[in-house]
């Protein structure tokens, strides 16, 4: 069953102003020169421009380019209503809005063809922020948590004695952070000449006291 077309008062409207603006672009087109066919184009054109800028409009909001060409052909259909309403005289068109009438076709030309393949930009998506790496004494305390064996330490270069094995209650130090005290000491040692305090060990690892105690202990700082 087909669907029944009822008109109603907005389609009865446009169909008037569509004709009416048709004719006075054909009178305005033929006042300036354009005879014949020639007069009949020009409103298909104008409404043509203006029906191609309109539809990129409403799937392209922010398109510049669209609002402009919309602009002109809306200025040339109310430019040639306005015209023929008497403010001028048809059998005398200046010369100026002849040039203007016989160059409108490549401006339509130009304008349809770049509304048609030319694409909107669109937003770049912004990028996400490069979370910071980890400082390396991060990563040795984050270590630390891991339940790995403690194997036997080697002795230090500044000391005879084999060092003692750490009591039984002592938490177990990973290689590298045992390797990373050995190195702050052994820097100590060669800038001051003496071998480095366990205090101050401990505040410059920050760590807990029971892991300090360990270390100090396997490295037989004073």
């Amino acid at each position: 069953m087909s669907r029944s077309i009822r008109p109603d008062a907005v389609m009865v409207q446009a169909v008037i102003a569509g004709a009416l603006s048709f004719a006075h672009l054909h009178d305005l087109a033929d006042a300036a020169g354009q005879t014949g066919w020639k007069a009949w184009a020009y409103p298909i054109s104008v409404d043509l421009l203006l029906v191609a800028a309109w539809r990129r409009l409403r799937t392209a909001r922010r398109d510049r380019s669209a609002w402009t060409w919309f602009v002109i052909a809306l200025v040339a259909s109310l430019g040639a209503n306005i015209a023929t309403a008497g403010l001028l005289d048809l059998n005398a068109v200046p010369a100026w809005l002849c040039i203007l009438v016989a160059g409108w076709p490549a401006l339509a030309f130009l304008g349809g063809t770049l509304l048609v393949h030319s694409t909107p930009a669109t937003p770049v998506a912004p990028t996400q922020p490069v979370k910071d790496e980890p400082a390396p004494q991060e990563v040795e305390m984050q270590r630390t948590d891991e339940p790995a064996p403690a194997p036997a330490p080697e002795p230090a270069p500044e000391l005879t004695a084999a060092p003692p094995k750490p009591p039984a209650s002592a938490p177990a130090v990973p290689v590298a952070l045992l390797d990373h005290a050995r190195k702050i000491a052994e820097a100590h040692r060669a800038s001051t000449g003496s071998p480095m305090p366990a205090a101050d060990l401990s505040a410059r690892l920050g760590l807990p006291a029971p892991m300090t105690d360990a270390i100090t202990t396997q490295l037989q700082l004073a």
